[in-house]
């Protein structure tokens, strides 16, 4: 299997990522030598956001790795940021790219993503209420993030937790489709339906917590104890962890899975070079699911589980 997929705009994206969302919020300095090591040991794809508050620490190893010349240059990395929910209506879209540059260091990201379908007033933070969301500007944002893409200040752009009424509205509107939708998916979310809406559109989807995740307002921590994905694992001489990650491979989604642990981060990257058979993805896609697979509609249950009500 190919390492790296060619998106709709043309640009090549690793299909192995290194996430960097976590709450409560680590200290900086944890993240940055995360990344570095990261880099060290091979990824060159990774995701922030504005609200991860990691921008700054993916810049610092960024200049880190080209200062010990683990990469000669910026071009070498895939890296993809997020429009924060708190900025997500027309006229602050091109700005907060900017913002997010400044933090990051550098001239341009290989994606931007509309963190989700809404806008909230306030502070940047992961907890908010119902109270605080807005009417989401669905044409009004999607033009600010086209003219990031028309600046050259994002090389490819797209969305993130967007289900299919959202998606669809989207697609209705835009001159330029995004490229890739960035969703929870894992065994026990399969997201079925929306993965053949994006297949038939040309939009790429993107896996995060492809582990199930361990944050308190998205994902589940079941996923690497399913006794189908267990006995894969012991059949085939590999972790839980990598059966996941496989898996996602094969359903033909990149993956970003969130680790600050030097092994892990190792383990991860051994999902190449071997495959999963039609009988044990058979049996992957007969798990039980923890929602309907078609959330065709409302909000994705991610960012419904980070509202506080």
């Amino acid at each position: 299997m190919e390492t790296e997929i060619v998106l709709s705009s043309g640009g090549r994206m690793p299909v192995l990522g290194m996430g960097t969302a976590a709450y409560p919020v680590p200290e900086p300095e944890l993240v940055e030598a995360a990344i570095f090591e990261a880099m060290k040991l091979g990824y060159r794809h990774f995701d922030t956001a504005s609200l991860y508050q990691s921008e700054r620490p993916l810049g610092r190893a960024i200049s880190r790795a080209i200062q010990t010349g683990i990469i000669s240059n910026r071009s070498e990395l895939f890296i993809a940021t997020k429009l924060a929910c708190f900025d997500a209506y027309p006229g602050a879209v091109v700005p907060a790219l900017r913002d997010s540059l400044n933090a990051l260091g550098i001239e341009y990201v290989d994606l931007y993503l509309i963190h989700a379908p809404m806008r909230v007033r306030g502070e940047k933070r992961f907890v908010f209420t119902m109270d605080d969301v807005m009417p989401f500007d669905s044409v009004g944002t999607w033009e600010g993030m086209e003219e990031c893409y028309e600046l050259g200040l994002a090389k490819a752009i797209g969305v993130s937790n967007f289900p299919i009424d959202k998606l669809k509205l989207l697609l209705s509107h835009a001159k330029v489709h995004p490229a890739v939708n960035q969703v929870e998916m894992h065994p026990l979310w399969q997201q079925k339906e929306l993965r053949e809406l994006c297949k038939e559109k040309g939009i790429h989807v993107s896996s995060y917590s492809p582990l199930g995740g361990t944050g308190c307002f998205w994902g589940n921590r079941e996923v690497l104890h399913l006794k189908e994905i267990e006995k894969i694992a012991g059949d085939k001489g590999k972790t839980a962890a990598q059966v996941c990650l496989r898996w996602g491979l094969e359903k033909g989604v990149s993956v970003l899975p969130k680790s600050f642990n030097k092994e892990r981060l190792q383990e991860n990257m051994d999902i190449f070079g071997w495959t999963l058979g039609e009988d044990e993805l058979q049996v992957i896609s007969l798990i039980p699911q923890l929602v309907e697979d078609d959330a065709s509609q409302g909000l994705a249950r991610p960012i419904n589980s980070c509202i506080n009500v």
